[in-house]
C-alpha cells in the first residue's frame, strides 16, 4: 500500500496521529488547519508536510486523507474534497476519525469514487505530547479497502482494530464516554465533597486516587463483581439512605448523580438485579413521600 497521508484538520488527534504516523514510514503530504499560523505549528509537531489554510487540490496528491476536524464539520470536508477533486477522487482512501460519526457522512467523496470509512482511537489526546498508542483499540468501519487501509494503521500505530457497525457508533461512543468523561466528572465531584468538609485539594486528591486506582485494578484482575466494593454491594440500606441524606445537604446534582449511579451499579453489577432495584425503589420513593408530606404541611 502507498503510505501517503494527507490530514485535514491540525487539532490534537490529528497532530498525535501525524507524528506517529510519520515515525512509521508514512509521508506526510498536505496538513490543513483553518489558518495557515496552525497549519504550520501542526507541521512543526509533525515533523513533516505542507502547510495549506483550507482546503486545496495539494490533498489529492496523497493516497489516504485523514480527516480529524471536528464532527460538525467533516461533511463539508467530503463535499469540498468532492467539488475539487471530482473524478480525481477515485481510488483514494477518506477515513475520519469521529467516534460518534459513521462513514455515510463521507457520502460526497464516495459517490466521485472514494472508498470511505472512519477510525476512532479510543484515546485521550492532550495536544501537548503523543500519548502511546500501544494497546489501544481503534473501531473501524466503512468500505472494505478504507476498513482494511484503517486496520493496518492501527496495527502499524500498535494497536487493535474492532469493527464497529456504523448505525452503532453513538452507542460506543457512548460507552467511551461513560468510562472517561462521566468518571472524570465522579471523582471531581467526590473531591468537591471532600474539599467543602475542610481538606484542601491535594488532600482529597490523594485520598480518593488511589482508590479508584485499587477498584479499577481489582477489576481488571478479578473481575466487576469481585472489585465491586461500598455499602451497595454489601446490601447495607441503611449506609446507602444516610449517604442520599447527607448529599441532599450539597445540592440536588449530587443527590440525583447518587440515586442514579446505585440505580445503574444494581442493574450491571448485582447477582440479584431484580431484588437491589426493587430495595432501592422503596428507598428512594420513601425519601420522596416523606419530602413531599413536609412540602405539604408547610
Amino acid at each position: 500500500m502507498e503510505k501517503t497521508l494527507a490530514i485535514v484538520g491540525a487539532g490534537r488527534v490529528g497532530r498525535a496521529l501525524g507524528r506517529r504516523l510519520r515515525e512509521l514510514g508514512w509521508k506526510i503530504g498536505a496538513v490543513v488547519a483553518r489558518s495557515e499560523g496552525n497549519a504550520r505549528k501542526a507541521v512543526r509537531f509533525i515533523g513533516a508536510g505542507k502547510a495549506h489554510a483550507g482546503t486545496t487540490r495539494q490533498i489529492l496528491a496523497s493516497r489516504v486523507i485523514l480527516i480529524t476536524t471536528p464532527d460538525d464539520e467533516i461533511a463539508s470536508v467530503a463535499q469540498e474534497l468532492a467539488r475539487i477533486g471530482a473524478e480525481e477522487l477515485r481510488g483514494k482512501v477518506v477515513l475520519h476519525t469521529s467516534g460518534t460519526l459513521d462513514s455515510s457522512v463521507l457520502k460526497e467523496a464516495k459517490a466521485q469514487g472514494a472508498t470511505v470509512g472512519s477510525m476512532h482511537p479510543l484515546q485521550s489526546f492532550n495536544g501537548i505530547s503523543v500519548p502511546s498508542l500501544e494497546g489501544r483499540v481503534f473501531a473501524v468501519e466503512g468500505d472494505t479497502q478504507a476498513v482494511r487501509v484503517a486496520r493496518q494503521m492501527a496495527r502499524s500505530l500498535g494497536g487493535s482494530a474492532v469493527r464497529i457497525a456504523g448505525e452503532k457508533k453513538a452507542l460506543y461512543h457512548a460507552a467511551a464516554a461513560m468510562a472517561a468523561g462521566n468518571v472524570l466528572a465522579v471523582e471531581e465531584a467526590a473531591m468537591q465533597l471532600l474539599i467543602s468538609l475542610g481538606m484542601k485539594r491535594g488532600e482529597a486528591l490523594r485520598a480518593l486516587l488511589p482508590l479508584t486506582r485499587q477498584v479499577l485494578e481489582n477489576m481488571e484482575r478479578l473481575g466487576p463483581r469481585a472489585a465491586w466494593t461500598g455499602p451497595l454491594a454489601r446490601g447495607d440500606y441503611k449506609v446507602v439512605k444516610a449517604h442520599l441524606a447527607a448529599l441532599r445537604e450539597c445540592g440536588p446534582e449530587f443527590a440525583a448523580a447518587y440515586e442514579a449511579l446505585n440505580r445503574l451499579a444494581g442493574r450491571v453489577l448485582a447477582k440479584d438485579s431484580a431484588g437491589m432495584l426493587a430495595n432501592l425503589a422503596k428507598l428512594w420513593d420513601g425519601k420522596k413521600a416523606k419530602a413531599n408530606a413536609m412540602g405539604s404541611n408547610a
